[in-house]
C-alpha cells in the first residue's frame, strides 16, 4: 500500500513539474515578465474592465477602470485580488467570485475586458458591425480578430448541475446590442476531473420580441449551443468528459469576423506536436439560423468584443443556484490569458 501510494504521489509530482514546464515555455513565448503589471505584458489600448466589487465614485456599481487608465505603462493597473500578473508565469489573471457587486443588467459577477474603439461610451464609433450593414462606414471597424491563449483555472464548487450556468465560466465574447452572437464557455462539474468548452449562438428577435417566450414558455432569444471539446449540459452521474480540458490546461480560440462571417478557431494542446483544431463558420448577416425563424442575424446590429472572466455563477435559485461560502472554499471563477490580441 505504501508502494502505491508513493507511486501515485511521484506520478502527481511528474504531472505537475510537466503541467509547470508547459506554463512557463508558453509565457516565454509570449515575452511575458513575471514583474511586469498587466499593461506593461499586454496591449489594452483598446479595452476597459469592470471589476467584482463597488465604485466609488458611482454609488452601487461594479468597479471600472477606463481605457485611459487601464493601458497606462508608466503607472500601470492592477488589483490583488481580481485582475494581476502571476508572479511565476506572467500572465494575466481574471478572477470573480460567486457574489459581489455586479454591472445593471446582470446577476453574475465579472473581471472583464470590454472592447473601447472610441474614448466615449455611447459613441457608434466606439462598437464594430459587419460588412453588410447599412451604415458601416458610421462604426470604429467592420469586423476584427481576438486572439487568446488562456487556462481555465477555477469555477465554483458549488451550484446545481441541472443549470447550464453551475460550474461555468464565459471567457470571450461578441456581445450586440441586446444580445450576443458569440459566448465562449467553460464548465466543469466537481466530480469530474476534465471540464468542457463550448460556445453559443443567441438568437436575435426584432425589438418587440426580445422578452417575449413561444407556446412551451421559452424565451424566443434563445441560446444555440455547440460542443467544441467536451459536452456543455453535463449532469451528476455523467462520465467524465475525457476530450475536454482539465483546470490548468492550456488551450486557445481566435473569432475572425470579415465581411459577414465569423470563424471560431478552437485549439487544444496549442504548440505541441498534436494539436487538437476544431473550427467553425456563421454568417452574422443572414439570420434564420438554423431554421429558427424569429431570428433577425447581426446585420443591422453593432457588436463588441469582450474576454476574461464572466462567472455564470450565483446564488440566484433560478439561473445556477450557486452558495456564496468565500474564497476559500473554491466559489469563484479564474483564468489566466498567455496571449489576448484584439486586432480592429
Amino acid at each position: 500500500m505504501r508502494k502505491i501510494h508513493l507511486s501515485l504521489l511521484t506520478a502527481s509530482m511528474i504531472a505537475g513539474s510537466a503541467a509547470a514546464s508547459i506554463e512557463l515555455d508558453t509565457a516565454k513565448h509570449f515575452n511575458l515578465v513575471p514583474t511586469n503589471a498587466p499593461s506593461q505584458n499586454f496591449d489594452l489600448s483598446k479595452w476597459k474592465i469592470t471589476l467584482p466589487e463597488l465604485s466609488s465614485e458611482k454609488a452601487g456599481k461594479a468597479l471600472e477602470i477606463d481605457k485611459q487608465q487601464l493601458s497606462n505603462t508608466q503607472t500601470p493597473y492592477s488589483h490583488p485580488q481580481w485582475f494581476y500578473t502571476d508572479k511565476n508565469t506572467g500572465a494575466l489573471v481574471f478572477v470573480a467570485p460567486n457574489e459581489a457587486p455586479t454591472t445593471p443588467n446582470s446577476k453574475n459577477t465579472r473581471s472583464e475586458l470590454r472592447a473601447m474603439l472610441a474614448d466615449k461610451y455611447d459613441e457608434p464609433k466606439n462598437n464594430f458591425v459587419v460588412a453588410s450593414h447599412p451604415n458601416a462606414s458610421q462604426y470604429g471597424a467592420i469586423g476584427g480578430q481576438l486572439k487568446a491563449t488562456l487556462s481555465v483555472d477555477q469555477v465554483s464548487t458549488s451550484g446545481n448541475d441541472k443549470k447550464n450556468g453551475a460550474y461555468a465560466v464565459v471567457i470571450g465574447q461578441i456581445h450586440g446590442s441586446d444580445n450576443e452572437p458569440l459566448k465562449i464557455v467553460y464548465r466543469k462539474l466537481p466530480q469530474h476531473e476534465y471540464g468542457s468548452l463550448a460556445w453559443s449562438y443567441e438568437l436575435n428577435p426584432e425589438p418587440k420580441l426580445q422578452d417575449a417566450v413561444d407556446s412551451n414558455g421559452k424565451k424566443l432569444r434563445q441560446d444555440i449551443r455547440h460542443n467544441v471539446f467536451g459536452k456543455y449540459n453535463l449532469r451528476k452521474g455523467a462520465s467524465d468528459p475525457k476530450d475536454g480540458i482539465k483546470l490548468g490546461e492550456i488551450f486557445a480560440y481566435e473569432v475572425n469576423v470579415e465581411g459577414d462571417n465569423m470563424t471560431l478557431t478552437f485549439t487544444k494542446n496549442p504548440g505541441s506536436d498534436k494539436p487538437i483544431v476544431k473550427t467553425f463558420d456563421i454568417n452574422l448577416a443572414q439570420g434564420n439560423y438554423q431554421g429558427h425563424k424569429v431570428d433577425l442575424g447581426y446585420k443591422n446590429d453593432w457588436m463588441y468584443y469582450k474576454a476574461g472572466v464572466y462567472n455564470q455563477c450565483n446564488t440566484n435559485k433560478s439561473s445556477s443556484d450557486c452558495q456564496w461560502r468565500g474564497m476559500q472554499a473554491g466559489d469563484y471563477a479564474q483564468a489566466s490569458f498567455y496571449q489576448l490580441e484584439l486586432n480592429q
